[in-house]
């Protein structure tokens, strides 16, 4: 069999898992990431349903797991960000910031993106506000405000009031979405409180304290820092109009594969992400295969 071109875009859990089994096959595809390893793993307070680890695994830790098998395979990743994705003449042409690059089948395992945020960021509060946890992991002891109701939300309280951090969750609704074991755990820490029906109207800064403070429509809140845990959308900007509109026949011929977060809405889970990037490897070999590549 020969080499054909493969290309994966995203290292997290499905890109690895399709690079592994690619290369198990002796393919050696190339395996595209814009910065880190390892995708919102790197969030992850404690994954615990991932079977093989009966008390749960940080994130980061299933992380470093994850590379160290790969570099045991010999898989290799080459950190470049893709920044266009085109189909034409029976091929793929990738546009990245460093590098250009061609394919015969490409695997998008590029996950998701933060939503927007919902209201405007001061340009002097930018540096205080994030839509992802893992850059606060070294903050210990200060304020910390999460806006959000889900899964995300929690996991990210959790984890930020167990460095010392005192955290605040708002709510703008009165539900609350996230897992009920993990709304248990929040309500028995007491560095932890949750407010609900409270919507941050805006944000000024103290000048003094370089706090933000938080204006709602029923209260005002002081924080070292704000965090956004509203939702995610796929991460597909890259690809342009022609592949969007192709996709369908392209995913049918064997030639695009969507694998992981990128296509599983809600079912954001590292073991489905997983069996995405297994299937499409072997899906990809068996085609290769049958033609005798």
């Amino acid at each position: 069999m020969n080499n054909p071109n493969i290309l994966i875009i995203g290292a997290g859990p499905a890109g690895l898992t399709a690079a592994i089994q690619l290369k198990r096959y002796g393919l050696a595809p190339i395996l595209l990431e814009k910065d880190s390893v390892g995708g919102l793993l790197r969030n992850a307070n404690l994954v615990e349903n991932y079977p093989g680890f009966p008390n749960g695994i940080p994130g980061p830790r299933l992380i470093a797991l994850f590379e160290k098998q790969i570099r045991r395979i010999g898989v290799e990743i080459t950190f470049d960000e893709v920044t266009g994705v085109d189909f034409d003449g029976g091929q793929f042409h990738v546009v990245a910031k460093r590098n250009p690059y061609h394919a015969s089948c490409i695997i998008i395992a590029s996950g998701t993106k933060p939503k927007p945020f919902p209201i405007e960021i001061p340009i002097q509060a930018k540096e205080r506000v994030f839509s992802e946890v893992w850059p606060l992991r070294n903050v210990r002891g200060g304020q910390i405000v999460i806006v959000g109701a889900g899964d995300a939300a929690f996991d990210y309280a959790l984890s930020l009031a167990g460095r010392g951090n005192t955290v605040t969750i708002l709510n703008h609704g009165h539900k609350i979405h996230c897992l009920p074991l993990l709304c248990e755990r929040v309500r028995a820490i007491p560095s932890i409180t949750y407010r609900d029906q409270t919507t941050i109207q805006r944000i000024e800064t103290d000048v003094h304290t370089n706090h933000l403070i938080l204006i709602t429509d029923n209260c005002s809140l002081n924080t070292d820092y704000l965090l956004f845990a509203i939702g995610r959308e796929p991460q597909t900007d890259f690809l342009s109009e022609r592949v969007k509109m192709q996709a369908p026949f392209l995913v049918e011929s064997g030639k695009l594969y969507f694998v992981g977060d990128v296509h599983n809405g809600s079912f954001r889970q590292t073991a489905i992400a997983v069996g995405d990037g297994l299937r499409a490897a072997m899906q990809i070999y068996g085609q290769l295969s049958l033609r005798g590549a």
